[in-house]
């Protein structure tokens, strides 16, 4: 789901940027090249591993990736390229390990800034070890630190992306879900504007998958398939309003004037109320591993704010795909001219798009945010 920081070869890491760089960033940006090449040099054609895998489940799941993979250029508009035509067999559980951290008092990420993509709001590692020991300097400087295993994550484009032994054997619904994500990056991605890319990424997700349920309608286990993918949009609405409250309750903790102490003791009660709700849910609903590890390792700040690069702007891109009727090229080049603008002025207009409208009189009318003409887009220029 997140943005490896990667490079079309290992060459780059000669240019002038890692020659004026300290022995500890060229480690990062190596691990990187050569755990991207690593990806590359073991991906072998789905064709292939169906004629001869021994594997039924495997062999499912890559048909079954197949034919998202059709579906997701053919009726979502996203990249049609050779993305998730191959696969590639890990041996571990994870493809990447981000770090998240805040200060002590504050659910601001710290910035880790690269060439090409830009300020972004976690560090990854594909060693796991390499991350723990991240986590750990982190932590002995006093921040709050989220260390969270990665199953995919997209290049933008510059490689094509395979297929992952990380991810292969979801649940299909779970497997459209992500290629459709992380596709949606392919299509736009915003330099240091970590909350903007994965909201477009995970609103063309949800669109996507409304599309793919009702072309499933035929199929004897249609029924079953869309209470798959309601069951999760149940469950993730439920943690994120869940997360939702926690932040906004620290928000206005940390932002008061009240001495650091009765901040550290509220945060501690906010925390703890927190996994209170989250074993009232689970006892509803029956929990889910992913969920389950994120209270185990990332109730504090940095796991809040993880969560909300994730869902910050959704509601105003849905409402964006709306004003589009649904037609996504429209919402693609309105999504551009967005991403075209100073992040300040961006961030307003998408505020707008779910702004409940003013009562009349109350305020003086400010310009259209949505186009009534003809042309392409929703969002007027």
């Amino acid at each position: 789901m997140n943005v490896a920081i990667v490079y079309r070869a290992a060459a780059i890491l000669l240019t002038g940027t890692l020659l004026l760089s300290g022995c500890s960033a060229i480690d990062f940006y190596w691990q990187g090249v050569s755990g991207q090449m690593n990806l590359i040099a073991g991906a072998r054609p789905i064709a292939d591993i169906l004629e001869t895998t021994n594997d039924p489940l495997l062999k499912t799941r890559l048909t079954q990736v197949q034919a998202i993979r059709a579906f997701a250029s053919r009726e979502l508009s996203l990249p049609d390229n050779r993305s998730y035509t191959r696969y590639t067999e890990l041996g571990r559980p994870f493809v990447v390990w981000n770090v998240v951290a805040t200060p002590e008092l504050s659910l601001t990420p710290r910035q880790w800034c690269y060439a090409i993509v830009g300020c972004v709001s976690y560090r990854g590692y594909f060693n796991e070890d390499d991350a723990r020991h991240e986590s750990e300097r982190l932590v002995a400087r006093g921040d709050d630190v989220h260390l969270g295993g990665v199953p995919a994550y997209s290049t933008l484009g510059w490689f094509d992306d395979p297929v992952l032994s990380t991810f292969v054997r979801y649940r299909e619904t779970e497997l459209a879900r992500l290629i459709f994500h992380e596709l949606a990056h392919q299509v736009i991605y915003v330099k240091d504007d970590t909350a903007f890319n994965e909201s477009f990424a995970v609103s063309v997700e949800e669109e996507g998958m409304r599309r793919w349920l009702a072309a499933q309608a035929g199929r004897k286990d249609a029924a079953q398939l869309t209470e798959d993918v309601v069951r999760t949009r149940r469950l993730r609405a439920d943690f994120r309003s869940m997360v939702r409250a926690t932040r906004d309750r620290l928000r206005a903790l940390y932002a008061s004037t009240v001495p650091e102490a009765e901040k550290r003791a509220g945060k501690t009660a906010a925390f703890a109320d927190m996994r209170a709700q989250y074993e009232r849910l689970k006892a509803g609903w029956g929990g889910l591993a992913a969920y389950d590890r994120w209270i185990a390792t990332g109730a504090n700040n940095a796991g809040i704010a993880g969560v909300g690069l994730y869902a910050d702007h959704v509601p105003e891109f849905a409402a964006l795909i709306a004003a589009n009727h649904h037609d996504l090229p429209r919402f693609f080049e309105d999504v551009k001219m967005l991403a075209s603008m100073p992040k300040a002025q961006r961030e307003a207009r998408l505020a707008a798009l779910v702004r409940p409208p003013a009562i009349a009189g109350n305020t003086l009318p400010s310009p259209p945010l949505l186009s009534t003409s003809s042309s392409p887009g929703a969002l007027a220029p």
